[in-house]
């Protein structure tokens, strides 16, 4: 059997027992983030023309909860992957933590973790204090033996936690009520208004070519203003444009990444992201006046983890027989699912413009058209960190 859970607004993880053996130096929220971004691009390699949505922090979130439970070879994989240091990361973990959750911030990012364990499971208490310290990891007991009940809480909490973006993540068949032992469940909560606001009355139906060639109308947004925009280019020598959306507490962007040529799948755009790219852009873009025409979307994804992450080298802890999480408990258990759950909503919302935008806004020349009118790659952006909150490709808005 299987189970684990992650959340891009949510993310969960599910232990089962069983009976075997068991550059620039990167910022933490860098690394766990490239982390994030290599499992987005397996993904979309395998789902080209559908709309993917992912937290890369959500990924390296729980992975970061489990590492302090992990031993030997299983924690050795994730410390890779990760590129965290052998000693623990934890106090730049929690450093990361208090940055991206602090009250100054204003645009509202809210991460809470928490362990739902079966009662009587006994679990090392320096697992429990390494989370609770770290990642304010709250702790739960229940009985998963009545997988209908545990599974109600675990999606309240998750719910709660998401503002009612996620109202369900995980079903009660998941849940092997002889054999699960523990989930674990990090949800990541963003809000943020524009700082130069769309103006609803200048949102127009437009066409927007789809990832599979169809014409749809959308609801394009509109806006004049000044962006900060760019031209980059991958190693393989194609051009995508970027535009930086920032929000109003300037903590958080939305970076849009769009081909320059329209011939141009994004599929030759997304394999060359990284934290590092991301990085480079902000050289390259520059302040410019624009019409600036996006979609407004809502957009929903469950991922299933094991497969990317197997990819990535994160592969013993799926396994019944490899799996060692001695330091978590006693008692053998192994990763039996991991899932991610993720929505977007991004629509005119935000702050109203201030006199000098307004004064942008009413210049008499004519300035260049900007228009996101087929599929393109977006990510969220914790600028001071460099942490990618979550991430997109969308085909059909």
């Amino acid at each position: 059997m299987k189970h684990l859970f992650l959340l891009c607004l949510a993310a969960l993880l599910v232990l089962c027992g069983h009976k075997g053996v068991l550059s620039q130096a990167p910022s933490y929220g860098e690394r766990g983030s490239d982390l994030g971004i290599q499992v987005f691009q397996q993904i979309v390699h395998s789902r080209p023309v559908d709309n993917v949505v992912l937290s890369p922090h959500g990924v390296a979130s729980i992975l970061g909860m489990l590492l302090s439970g992990a031993h030997a070879e299983t924690r050795k994989q994730i410390l890779s992957a990760l590129r965290y240091k052998k000693n623990g990361p934890y106090k730049m973990l929690r450093k990361l933590h208090k940055t991206l959750t602090a009250k100054s911030n204003q645009d509202s990012v809210i991460i809470a973790n928490a362990i739902f364990s079966q009662e009587g499971f006994p679990m090392e208490g320096a697992f429990l204090d390494t989370n609770k310290m770290n990642f304010q990891c709250e702790s739960r007991s229940m009985n998963f033996g009545d997988p209908h009940a545990a599974a109600d809480e675990i999606n309240q909490w998750v719910k709660n936690n998401t503002k009612g973006h996620i109202p369900s993540l995980i079903k009660a068949d998941m849940l092997d009520p002889a054999l699960t032992r523990l989930v674990a469940v990090n949800s990541i909560y963003f809000k943020g208004l524009w700082k130069s606001r769309f103006q609803p009355e200048n949102t127009k139906m437009r066409q927007f070519t789809g990832g599979n060639g169809d014409v749809y109308k959308v609801p394009m947004m509109s806006q004049l203003s000044v962006f900060k925009i760019g031209i980059a280019t991958t190693p393989q020598g194609l051009k995508y444009k970027v535009i930086e959306l920032p929000y109003h507490g300037n903590t958080v962007s939305m970076l849009i990444v769009l081909p320059s040529e329209e011939d141009t799948p994004l599929s030759r755009v997304i394999p060359h992201i990284s934290t590092a790219t991301v990085q480079s852009w902000t050289e390259l873009l520059h302040m410019k006046k624009v019409r600036l025409l996006i979609p407004k979307f809502t957009s929903d994804a469950e991922v299933d983890l094991e497969a990317p992450l197997s990819a990535l080298g994160i592969r013993n802890m799926f396994s019944h027989d490899k799996a060692d999480f001695r330091h978590l408990s006693a008692e053998p258990v192994y990763v039996s699912k991991a899932l991610q759950k993720s929505k977007i909503v991004v629509n005119e919302d935000g702050t109203k413009a201030t006199a000098g935008t307004t004064a942008i806004l009413l210049a008499r020349s004519s300035p260049p058209w900007v228009i996101v009118d087929r599929p393109f790659l977006f990510l969220i952006r914790h600028n001071q960190t460099g942490t990618i909150l979550f991430m997109g490709q969308i085909n059909q808005p």
